[in-house]
């Protein structure tokens, strides 16, 4: 399953209009997804109904994917890469959580039970840290390039933005559970409890798969 040839498609069951062009990190927080985009500087609430932005927000920080927990925004950014909490209400940078060694590698997040998960780069690993301290509790060697990331039903979900697939990794082993090409260049990742939804950077839209398609794949 090392390329886009290799891995069997699936269906694309959604698709909402981006609102700028450099899309980078995508999450969910059980009422809106929350997109942020590098080029435009900017953190933006997408309406899942229709695409609709009901607030966004400048953030000159975003370097890649972007994740919930507690009740704030955790955006991959700055130099070196780090975690970035935001208070979604009013924009503003509430804490900071360094992701060492401090090389840039890190890709993609997502808070799940048992932690956050990380993907990273060079070599390619997806990793579990326990969120209040950042320490590595469990990580798992990985294929390809990794970029956005998301945690569902006790899996570990993570894109490769050129060859254009999604992997499912069992969150607890490790184990590749599928490998399956979606349409377009996929980023950040974010998983709604019902469908998975990936920025396509090519199509400037998210695009939504369902999961057991993935699983099966």
């Amino acid at each position: 399953m090392s390329g886009s040839t290799t891995a069997p498609p699936v269906e694309v069951v959604r698709s909402l209009p981006g609102p700028a062009g450099y899309m980078c990190g995508l999450t969910w927080d059980g009422t809106w997804l929350w997109h942020s985009d590098q080029d435009a500087a900017r953190i933006f609430a997408i309406d899942p109904a229709d695409g609709a932005v009901r607030r966004s927000f400048a953030y000159p920080d975003v370097r890649a994917d972007l994740g919930y927990a507690d009740g704030r925004l955790c955006q991959i950014g700055g130099r070196p890469k780090r975690i970035l909490l935001i208070d979604p209400a009013s924009g503003e940078t509430v804490g900071v959580k360094p992701v060492r060694p401090s090389n840039g590698r890190v890709t993609g997040m997502e808070v799940g039970p048992q932690g956050v998960w990380l993907c990273l780069r060079a070599p390619a690993v997806v990793q579990l840290r326990d969120f209040e301290t950042m320490t590595v509790q469990r990580e798992h060697p990985v294929h390809g390039s990794p970029s956005g990331l998301t945690y569902a039903e006790g899996h570990v979900l993570y894109a490769e933005f050129e060859e254009g697939l999604l992997h499912a990794v069992d969150a607890e082993s490790g184990q590749v559970r599928a490998t399956v090409r979606v349409p377009g260049h996929p980023t950040g990742l974010a998983w709604d409890g019902e469908v998975v939804w990936y920025c396509d950077f090519a199509d400037r839209r998210f695009k939504a798969v369902r999961l057991p398609d993935v699983l099966d794949g």
